[in-house]
């Protein structure tokens, strides 16, 4: 089974951390944080403090199958300045192994020069750091060992593009899905419960009070007696 470093600073984003970590573990991926703080702890972007696995100064690297940086500020900008990360990306990618970042994270590899010629995603605006890259704007993008993402919001698709160039394609599929259907399942228990509430209307006009199954929010509809406009009553 592959094994996963992910380096984390203080001001890190937290769902690019942790999201990451959490469907990399739920694949069986053997994935360790890596504090580059000076200690185990990390405050991230979000005032989360996160103790790691590890720190940079004890990580043995040697055995990394992936090299994962994620976003935020002033995370991003911590990691970009950090001389053992920046040593550890070159000698993972030298000898031809996987990297990721994800939003304000591609930057570094940029700086490292690791993205000439490469096409590669980012959170906007940071796309003027990906040096000698071919931005694409997508949520993530795959080329060769290395592989990108967009931001925030692209956390999960990123994540399930790692696993797929892990080559744990099924798990990707399977926590995919487990996650979709989480989504349909909550929207149908949102659908019932509000089909089970009744709203009190009361008619501006002539006054008639109504018990009907309709959405707050929806706060005029019409009297049948006298086309009247009929208002939501507590």
């Amino acid at each position: 089974m592959a094994k996963v470093y992910q380096f984390i600073a203080n001001g890190s984003e937290e769902i690019e951390s942790l999201t990451t970590i959490d469907v990399l573990r739920r694949a069986g991926i053997e994935t360790v944080t890596v504090s580059i703080t000076g200690n185990e702890f990390a405050e991230l972007s979000h005032g989360v403090t996160i103790k790691c696995d590890t720190t940079i100064e004890a990580a043995d690297l040697s055995d990394a199958d992936m090299l994962l940086l994620p976003g935020g500020l002033p995370g991003a900008d911590y990691l970009i300045h950090h001389e053992g990360v920046r040593k550890a990306l070159l000698a993972q990618n030298a000898a031809g192994k996987k990297i990721g970042a994800i939003c304000a994270a591609p930057q570094v590899l940029g700086d490292l020069g690791l993205l000439q010629g490469k096409r590669a995603t980012c959170y906007p605006g940071f796309e003027v750091k990906l040096d000698g890259a071919d931005y694409t704007a997508d949520l993530f993008t795959i080329d060769g060992n290395i592989i990108t993402g967009k931001g925030p919001a692209a956390t999960l698709p990123y994540s399930y593009a790692i696993l797929e160039v892990l080559g744990a394609e099924d798990a990707a599929e399977a926590i995919e899905d487990f996650n979709i259907n989480a989504v349909i399942n909550l929207q149908i228990e949102e659908h019932l419960l509000v089909d089970r509430i009744v709203f009190r209307r009361i008619c501006q006009q002539c006054g008639t009070i109504y018990n009907i199954k309709l959405n707050p929010i929806e706060n005029a509809e019409i009297c049948p007696k006298c086309c009247g406009k009929l208002y939501q009553r507590n």
